[in-house]
């Protein structure tokens, strides 16, 4: 195992990322300040409380999740795919490093960036809302678990993506919308019976259930079925990525 190497993609990648800090880390605290503005004062001041916890700091553990993946995704993407779109690729092809230990230094390297984002934004939400984390093992094993499957879904997003505009598909039009919809900023026991079944086959709600119910133990789904879909869909990306080192899809064409 060359972990030199590993190590060397992964420092090159966060060298990059406190390269833009103010793009990297000051946009995601102002967009938390706004989403407290709009959702916490405004929608706040009409629903006091969900299941018994203050509507802002229901609302946190949603927050963080929006972050966390979109981030995630985005970071992992555009880490493997400028070194496709400036031919570098190759010299990683090329260099002693297996593909476990490229994977090791890009999808570690967002994972990192995505974790840095989530504890800046909760130590932004102190500020707001009184916080209280019932289970802080869940919270750091969710949190860890979905920064690591999302990067590596973001990474898989990389290689596929023959343009920048394709990129960005998938983080705003798929991720972004899924999110708002997977009960980050309200419960779906609210909904309709119909739409309530419906958002049962959204995967972001897994994850934003399992993570709220670490912080206060209010969960749309039971935390079991979080963990284990979480597991799941990290499962799945593993495979994809096995897969296109196997085949070389996207990475000798």
């Amino acid at each position: 195992m060359n972990w030199r190497g590993a190590w060397a993609i992964y420092l090159y990648e966060m060298k990059r990322f406190f390269r833009t800090i103010g793009q990297s880390i000051v946009s995601p605290v102002i967009s938390t300040v706004l989403y407290f503005v709009v959702f916490g004062a405004a929608i706040g001041s009409r629903i006091q409380q969900i299941d018994g916890v203050s509507y802002g700091a229901f609302i946190v553990p949603g927050l963080i999740m929006l972050s966390l993946l979109t981030q995630s995704v985005t970071n992992a993407s555009f880490g493997i795919y400028f070194p496709r779109f400036s031919g570098t690729i190759y010299e990683y092809l090329a260099a002693p490093i297996s593909a476990i230990e490229m994977v090791i230094g890009f999808v570690g390297a967002a994972a990192t960036k995505a974790l840095l984002i989530g504890v800046i934004i909760l130590g932004t939400s102190a500020f707001f809302v009184p916080l209280s984390i019932a289970h802080p093992f869940w919270m750091i094993a969710f949190l860890l678990l979905t920064a690591v499957t999302f990067s590596l879904f973001g990474f898989i997003i990389g290689l596929w993506a023959d343009g920048f505009e394709k990129l960005q598909i998938i983080p705003l039009l798929v991720i972004t919308p899924l999110t708002f919809l997977g009960g980050s900023f309200y419960s779906i026991d609210v909904l309709p019976p119909f739409w309530r079944s419906l958002s049962l086959l959204n995967p972001v709600l897994y994850l934003v259930s399992g993570f709220r119910w670490s912080f206060n133990e209010v969960a749309d789904v039971n935390v079991g079925v979080s963990l284990g879909m979480t597991v799941f869909f990290l499962v799945l990306c593993l495979g994809a990525v096995w897969w296109i080192f196997k085949t070389g899809y996207r990475l000798k064409s």
